[in-house]
């Protein structure tokens, strides 16, 4: 039913292939437009809106000091500790978490 494509990217001007599978998927996803972007430069937005979204990148996140509640070792957490809540460094957490 499809025959594979070969577009332009509209951010770095190079040729790509649209392949008959991928229109297929996105035909299947209810996508109308075809892909304006090389899979190159797509992924390398999606990395950059979801920069973004968080806010910038994580090392330029305030960490805050914090004793961890059960073993209590220093840690340093990407929020402001209360008082009125227990604190887990990272091996902690995820002991925690797969409980």
């Amino acid at each position: 039913m499809y025959q594979d494509k070969t577009l332009v990217c509209r951010d770095c001007g190079r040729e790509f292939n649209f392949s008959a599978s991928e229109q297929d998927f996105f035909a299947s996803k209810g996508y109308e437009n075809e892909p304006s972007r090389c899979p190159a430069c797509r992924s390398a937005r999606r990395g950059q809106d979801r920069t973004e979204r968080r806010g910038g990148r994580r090392e330029d996140r305030e960490m805050h000091s914090a004793v961890c509640a059960r073993c209590g070792a220093e840690t340093s957490v990407p929020f402001k500790p209360r008082p009125d809540r227990p604190v887990y460094c990272r091996d902690c957490y995820q002991s925690n978490r797969q409980r």
